[in-house]
């Protein structure tokens, strides 16, 4: 599986709510729209390690079958999509968005 990690940084305190409303009701959703995306896997940072403030808000993890599947996404209308919502959330709420893609192993 080719998979893909998305890194949110997390938004100020007071934009929390508002970031996971988004989140969830609309970026998520474009997420799972992509037409050869296997599975979409999203985790919500609660604590860093050992009582450490978390130094990451989200995760999303995506996955495809392989680097092809992903591609064919790359090329539709639900991809361009996913991409305008990031930078929308990007800049309403002055987050970061880190991604690297690799494969199971």
């Amino acid at each position: 599986m080719l998979k893909l990690v998305a890194i949110w940084s997390p938004p100020k305190p007071e934009d929390r709510d508002a970031f996971e409303a988004a989140y969830a009701n609309v970026h998520a959703p474009l997420a799972r729209a992509l037409p050869n995306l296997a599975s979409l896997d999203t985790i919500l940072v609660s604590d860093g390690l050992e009582g450490a403030p978390a130094a990451v808000h989200r995760f999303a993890i995506m996955a495809w079958a392989d680097q092809a599947a992903m591609e064919r996404d790359a090329q539709t209308p639900e991809w361009t999509a996913l991409r305008a919502d990031a930078g929308q959330m990007i800049e309403r709420f002055g987050v970061t968005l880190e991604s690297s893609i690799g494969n199971d192993g």
